[in-house]
């Protein structure tokens, strides 16, 4: 039996084990295609033989940029780690100056893209690179295909130099350089060993109830991001079918065709989910909405393990029937895990998730850490709402004194790639600084409380942590983003994005025309609506923490736009940049 140390001993593992006929599959000209465990390795190892004609040495970077997951990736992934290179995913969404920087930081020499688009961009900068190839997934006249290297791999003759070079492959040795999106200045290239992600892997799989070699996942969250790599990575140690969704706008559909027993996402897409639910409700009418508002009311109020007593299970169990259920069908009828990382979710969400049997494991890590910390589990007491679980195995977790969150591991990254100073200045004896506020509980659970440099100081020398009072202002169904501002100055106060189709749907239900965003955000009424909801927001907080004044943007907050990384994280520097004149407007009138 294969013994997993590096990355590229997973598929040998999983065929091992499980042999699977569906290790993956993708959805090509409306038509789902998969390949079997034996496929993926086969193809994995030609791409090897094919990169090594190409002349491909050890240590040489990769760049692979893709709008969306599919079977080429992974297959790409193991052909290149075997053979001691290193894969350099790139967010499709950032600008081609980034992808150039990116580029040229990492000293990538061949590109794989997926399609005419990412083409299209990095055809702009293309010339001040140092590429040698560029190989697309999707088929596009006059454009070289990645098939043309699974081709130059047919011929098996060098196989036993790929042989040769994964034997030379160490466990500590790089295996990626993950560039951070960063909401401040240039990505940050992350360095990952194959042990960094494999420790990682083997102690997040005590936390997962698979159904081993049986459960089936649908996977669309970027798998250039570490969170989706490193679940993609233990689907495959734990014999889990993957299925990759076509994009965020077809889930629904993907949803119902593949029945899932498994899903990650960030929590915005949970926030969508649930909207969208609330929405279906509120067309409702007589005893239906009556049961459905009910049924949302009782789910709010979900704690786990009968904690709220035999009543409400009672209740529980009569709204999992009438309604929760239909909630499940859904979502494809399956699913009974749902994972979330990379930002806070809202604990309304926890709740009523969990109260319809369809529990979201809230989780916690950073590109730095490979990328998971800590997470919940439904399973032997392992869940508390509101917390991002418990310290896996094998890492160490200490608060400091000022209450950042300070990790030491086998999962802690190697460093910045061609930084030093920055790599000191967050790793001191051996201990990782997050730059996370949190605190454990006397159980063991491990609650993220602020951004330590998001904290701000106000004139009148009060701290206000930010990301406690946005959390809170997000349980608005009003509200889609916001940020708290403040720094120097007498109060907190927020600048505001509204839910804009939650928003449509309460200005028909007040008559109000809702002619455009621009237009409904000067409306009288729903100004004095969400001035509600920010008093009763504001009742959670001190009084120096409390929001006295707020102001809606005019625009929706997007990753296009600069608003947001690629991970939905907001960028605090450019927002308030943006909006410079409502802060004015805010602090000077």
């Amino acid at each position: 039996m294969t013994k997993v140390t590096r990355i590229f001993d997973i598929p040998y593992y999983m065929h091992e084990t499980y042999k699977l006929n569906k290790a993956f599959t993708t959805k090509y000209n409306g038509k789902w295609e998969s390949i079997s465990s034996q496929e993926y390795i086969d193809k994995s190892n030609a791409i090897s033989r094919g990169l090594l004609k190409l002349g491909v040495k050890a240590n040489d970077k990769i760049a692979v940029i893709s709008s969306t997951n599919r079977t080429e990736w992974n297959i790409l992934d193991i052909g290149i780690l075997q053979i001691g290179a290193q894969n350099v995913p790139i967010y499709p969404t950032i600008s081609s100056e980034d992808y150039e920087y990116i580029l040229n930081h990492s000293e990538s020499t061949y590109c794989f893209v997926s399609d005419k688009e990412i083409l299209k961009k990095l055809n702009k900068i293309k010339g001040n690179t140092q590429l040698k190839k560029v190989y697309t997934f999707d088929d596009i006249e006059t454009e070289n295909n990645w098939t043309q290297v699974l081709n130059l791999g047919e011929d098996t003759v060098n196989q036993k130099e790929v042989e040769t070079r994964m034997a030379q492959v160490k466990p500590n040795n790089l295996a990626t350089l993950i560039y951070t999106s960063g909401t401040t200045g240039k990505p940050k290239g992350v360095m990952l060993s194959h042990d960094n992600l494999v420790s990682n892997v083997l102690s997040s799989e005590k936390r997962v109830p698979f159904e081993y070699g049986k459960s089936k996942s649908l996977s669309f969250l970027p798998i250039c991001h570490v969170f989706e790599r490193m679940i993609l990575y233990l689907y495959q140690y734990c014999g889990v079918e993957v299925y990759f969704a076509e994009s965020i706008e077809k889930m629904s559909d993907n949803l119902k065709e593949i029945k899932p027993t498994v899903m990650t996402a960030v929590p915005r897409l949970y926030e969508k989910v649930f909207d969208k639910i609330v929405a279906k409700g509120t067309e409702l009418t007589g005893i239906k909405k009556a049961l459905f508002f009910w049924a949302v009311g009782l789910g709010l109020k979900f704690k786990p393990y009968g904690q709220n007593g035999w009543w409400y299970e009672l209740q529980l169990k009569l709204a999992r029937k009438l309604i929760f259920s239909k909630w499940k069908e859904g979502l494809g009828g399956k699913l009974d895990l749902m994972v979330s990382g990379s930002a806070a979710l809202q604990p309304r969400l926890t709740r009523v998730f969990a109260a319809a049997e369809l529990p979201i494991m809230e989780g916690y890590g950073l590109t730095e850490t490979s990328p998971v910390i800590s997470v919940n589990d439904m399973r032997n007491g392992g869940f508390r709402v509101g917390t991002v679980g418990k310290i896996i195995d094998n890492v160490e977790v200490k608060i400091a004194e000022d209450g950042e969150i300070l990790v030491k591991g086998p999962n802690v990254m190697l460093g910045y790639y061609k930084d030093e100073e920055k790599t000191n200045s967050v790793i001191s004896n051996n201990y990782f600084h997050t730059g996370d506020i949190g605190e454990i509980c006397s159980e063991g659970f491990l609650k993220i409380t602020d951004r330590k440099k998001e904290m701000f100081k106000t004139s009148g020398g009060k701290y206000v942590a930010p990301a406690l009072i946005e959390n809170q202002l997000k349980q608005s169904r009003f509200i889609e983003q916001v940020m708290v501002i403040g720094e120097g100055e007498k109060m907190p106060t927020a600048l505001i994005q509204i839910n804009p189709d939650f928003v449509k749907e309460w200005a028909i239900r007040h008559n109000i025309d809702y002619i455009s965003l621009e237009n409904i955000i000067k409306n009288e009424q729903l100004l004095e609506r969400i001035s509600e909801e920010v008093t009763t927001c504001n009742n959670n907080f001190g009084k120096w923490e409390q929001i006295k004044k707020f102001e809606l943007t005019p625009d929706i907050w997007s990753i296009d736009a600069g608003h947001l990384t690629p991970t939905m994280k907001m960028k605090r520097k450019v927002i308030k940049e943006k909006y410079a004149a409502l802060i004015e407007k805010i602090y000077r009138s």
